[in-house]
């Protein structure tokens, strides 16, 4: 009995209960986390930081364009003796860090910027007339780029593989789907991405389980009737009149098909007829977006579109062609955050900035091409402030007017690092156990 009572004793030292792994996993993180964010803000490597959104920012490149931010990555990932693999969807890069072995992660930032004119005069203003990084892609490049610097630093700790992934072409032309076609992800196993939000103050984040921003889809419309005298409309067949009435038919798709508590939209962005005020044209053109939270949501929008614009045009004796843009502009899926993988940065970000500045997001019907990639392997996407009230910024992305705070990318890397090696050390373990 007395050498039972020896063995119970020893085991329960070797073998600590749950709680007490749990508290050393939340011990080691918020060792982790604290690590990482006094790296990422030593005055070097933020100055590293800095210089290196400048430079992109000055040289703001389109989708399937981003040459020179592209040769400028691989330029610091050789710098840090990163191994890549490049071109990927014409101008991407794939980095590996670690074993080369499984579990694999993965952290993406978009490299494009938009056709806008930057207003903001300062010394690093957009050099390229017409284009400006007015979504924060310059900061989403940066900041993977700190990340690279502090897993580089981790190397020889990481128990898996972590994917770097530079991806063009987020803006409307569906970059990510083309990493994906490529094969560039296809043994990541769950993967992380951060987008800036200058509505919120720098040092929060916010994402939320499941579906978090919309699916989005376009559409271009053309009724073709026949023209003449605005004098003789008995002698026409008025395009229109039938575009008219099938725009006001398209909103009651919304208001009178969709469940009240389900976030649907169909918006009317432009319409195109003649100029002439004393003519009726042959063809009116419109088109415009459609967006849901669900992909079946999606689909049956589509539908409707395409029956309420053909019957809108019979009624009124003309004729429609629908397009739905599909390979041009590749329709989004709705951006959905597994759960599990949501909860992981949740408890990073909590443990690095505190739970206060860790928020629960709205769903959001703005959509982004990450959600390629939620769709084919667990993902989180989350909000990361960029907001400075001292530097009055402008609290919305798509703005020449746009300003960041530059304190966010210290931050960010040392978010993204964190929430890689977290889940490494986490699947490993669990492997191994």
């Amino acid at each position: 009995m007395g050498w039972f009572c020896l063995l119970t004793i020893i085991s329960a030292l070797a073998c600590p209960s749950t709680g007490d792994k749990a508290a050393h996993s939340r011990l080691n993180l918020s060792s982790l986390t604290r690590e990482l964010l006094d790296s990422a803000k030593e005055p070097e490597f933020f100055d590293w930081l800095r210089r290196v959104r400048r430079r992109i920012h000055e040289y703001p490149e389109l989708a399937f364009e981003e040459h020179e931010t592209s040769e400028l990555i691989r330029s610091e990932l050789d710098s840090l003796g990163i191994q890549y693999t490049s071109p990927l969807a014409k101008t991407g890069i794939v980095a590996s860090l670690g074993s080369g072995v499984k579990p694999w992660f993965g952290l993406r930032a978009d490299m494009d910027a938009l056709p806008i004119q930057e207003l903001i005069e300062w010394e690093h203003k957009s050099k390229n007339n017409g284009k400006m990084h007015a979504c924060g892609h310059d900061v989403h490049v940066t900041m993977l780029l700190g990340a690279a610097k502090l897993l580089q630093r981790k190397r020889d700790e990481l128990k898996g593989t972590v994917k770097l992934v530079f991806q063009p072409g987020e803006e409307s032309h569906a970059g990510a789907y083309h990493v994906i076609k490529e094969g560039a992800v296809d043994h990541v196993e769950a993967i992380f991405g951060l987008h800036v939000s200058p509505e919120m103050p720098t040092g929060t984040v916010r994402s939320r389980p499941g579906p978090l921003l919309a699916g989005s889809a376009r559409f271009l419309a053309k009724i073709q009737g026949k023209g003449g005298h605005a004098a003789r409309p008995h002698t026409t067949r008025d395009p229109v009149l039938a575009a008219s009435l099938a725009i006001l038919a398209l909103q009651q798709i919304v208001s009178q098909e969709t469940d009240p508590l389900e976030a649907r939209v169909v918006s009317v962005g432009f319409v195109q007829a003649n100029q002439a005020a004393n003519v009726i044209p042959e063809i009116v053109s419109f088109g415009g977006t459609f967006r849901s939270m669900t992909t079946e949501g999606l689909s049956y929008l589509q539908q409707r579109i395409k029956q309420v614009i053909e019957t809108q045009a019979v009624v009124h004796q003309c004729t429609a062609t629908i397009d739905f843009l599909e390979e041009k502009l590749r329709p989004y899926p709705p951006t959905v955050n597994d759960e599990s993988m949501y909860e992981h940065a949740k408890r990073v970000g909590e443990s690095m900035l505190g739970k206060s500045n860790v928020l629960l997001s709205p769903m959001v019907m703005g959509a982004e091409d990450f959600s390629f990639y939620s769709k084919k392997m667990a993902a989180a996407f989350f909000m990361i402030g960029t907001n400075n009230e001292t530097e009055k910024p402008t609290l919305r992305l798509h703005s020449p007017y746009l300003i960041i705070d530059e304190e966010v990318l210290p931050i960010g890397a040392a978010f993204h690092a964190a929430v890689a090696i977290s889940y490494l050390d986490n699947h490993a373990v669990h492997k191994y156990q």
